[in-house]
């Protein structure tokens, strides 16, 4: 059946469908065809060549969700499996391409936006609620993550040169990155605040010598990355503490903190950069990895709650740059330099969507159902096309203690 690029003269459409493909039609780039329950077939094409996608609508609501309950209701649609795509990667990619107004087209309606704000408020990080947000999250099992992390078993963006490298390679590199940002030497003690798995502690020591206090208040994490160090031999160059960043003390030659900071909600920066400045030496240097959305979206992100802080990081905030450097200021950390690649985390999400999906057999034998799948396919396409065309970007942001 040849596809409409047109609604006029058509009946019994989906609620609010007219009002979707309209809005389709002012899409920067890209094409999408819409498959109707009863097979008809609608296609938009958008100003510029781009990426191409099919949705194909299994529930005859899923419009009205969109227009009442904004791309969240649309998000959750998919969840509930309302609608489908051949391709979800190029799908997720074909909305970030459309440009603004699609993207963020769809606030919802007003009481449901504050409905959700205030669940959302409910897992603000204070120091309980901070331990079951990130056990929601990183406790689902070693075992789980495993599965299609790299070897180094790291959990945020890799740094690629050339896009060839494996990913353990360019995870590696990130590390090195980091460490020479910070410019430490062997010998030197950093602090770690959120040390994953040790992927960085186990780098840091064995390959730079350095020695490392990493925390991290995730009791999955901690075990693996205590037995990860014992079977390097790293025993006397790094220790793993289950503790509260809050609750850190000390002077250190520098501090690493990756992809942490994202959890901490933006309530508690100040709490964060302070204890940043109060743990290092004066005349060192703290670098930060941190994902950051655009100081042109900032406002609309901040008073929403997304896909990712309902159902993948609760409690979680990300930071605009100009945001991270008022927070610089008041907690008299002079601002260094930055590094962004913003490019290299969309590989990196490429290839995690790719891992997890190949081994979901594996996954699905320890109890994930398919709702869950699709939760997480949602969650990394969506971020690897939201950094592919900088809706998001990921900076290692370099600031000073003063002396």
């Amino acid at each position: 059946m040849n596809a409409l690029t047109t609604t006029e003269g058509q009946s019994n459409l989906p609620r609010y469908f007219a009002q979707v493909f309209a809005k389709a039609h002012g899409m920067k780039a890209g094409r999408i065809t819409f498959v109707l329950p009863d097979g008809r077939r609608f296609r938009a094409d958008g100003v510029q060549s781009g990426p191409i996608a099919e949705l194909h609508v299994h529930d005859p609501h899923i419009f009205a969700r969109l227009i009442r309950e904004g791309q969240l209701g649309f998000a959750e649609a998919y969840l509930d499996g309302g609608w489908s795509t051949p391709d979800l990667q190029a799908f997720m990619d074909l909305v970030r391409a459309a440009g603004g107004d699609i993207y963020d087209g769809f606030p919802g309606m007003g009481l449901i936006r504050l409905l959700e704000q205030t669940q959302h408020a409910f897992r603000g990080n204070t120091r309980s609620q901070a331990r079951r947000n990130i056990a929601a999250h990183y406790d689902l099992g070693n075992d789980f993550y495993r599965l299609w992390l790299d070897d180094t078993m790291t959990y945020s963006a890799a740094m690629f040169a050339t896009g060839q490298e494996s990913l353990k390679a360019a995870q590696n590199a990130k590390y090195a990155s980091l460490i020479d940002e910070i410019g430490a030497e062997p010998g030197d003690h950093v602090l770690e605040i959120g040390c994953g798995w040790g992927g960085f502690a186990e780098y840091a020591a064995a390959e730079r010598g350095l020695r490392v206090t990493g925390l991290t208040i995730s009791q999955a994490q901690h075990d693996y990355a205590r037995e990860r160090i014992r079977r390097a031999g790293l025993d006397d160059h790094v220790d793993i503490r289950l503790q509260d960043y809050r609750d850190a003390r000390g002077n250190y030659d520098g501090i690493a903190s990756i992809e942490m900071f994202e959890a901490v909600g933006e309530r508690y920066w100040p709490v964060y950069f302070d204890t940043v400045r109060e743990c290092l030496k004066p005349g060192c240097h703290a670098t930060l990895q941190i994902i950051t959305v655009p100081d042109r979206r900032w406002k609309v992100y901040r008073r929403g709650v997304d896909f990712i802080q309902k159902y993948i990081f609760p409690g979680g905030m990300l930071p605009s740059r100009s945001a991270l450097l008022a927070e610089f200021e008041r907690a008299n950390l002079r601002f260094v330099r930055s590094v962004e690649f913003g490019d290299s985390y969309s590989q990196t999400l490429r290839h995690w969507h790719n891992t997890f999906n190949e081994n979901w057999s594996e996954i699905a034998e320890q109890g994930f159902d398919e709702r869950f799948r699709r939760t997480w396919n949602f969650y990394l396409t969506s971020c690897a096309a939201a950094f592919a065309v900088g809706n998001c970007d990921v900076t290692q942001i370099t600031v000073k203690r003063p002396v």
